[in-house]
């Protein structure tokens, strides 16, 4: 085989090969919210004079 039959070959099987790869996929990434603080409320434990 000719040189430049070779290098027609090589240059096919390479753009196959780039074609057939696999695109890099993104991450996925789930940030949970922070929990939402309930205010203090009043039980009377300690005695109010109202």
């Amino acid at each position: 085989m000719s040189n430049s039959i070779k290098s027609v070959i090589a240059l096919g099987l390479m753009v196959v090969a780039a074609a057939c790869a696999k695109a890099p996929e993104e991450d996925f990434v789930v940030i949970e919210p922070e929990p939402i603080s309930m205010e203090p409320v009043s039980t009377g434990k300690y005695g109010s004079k109202y």
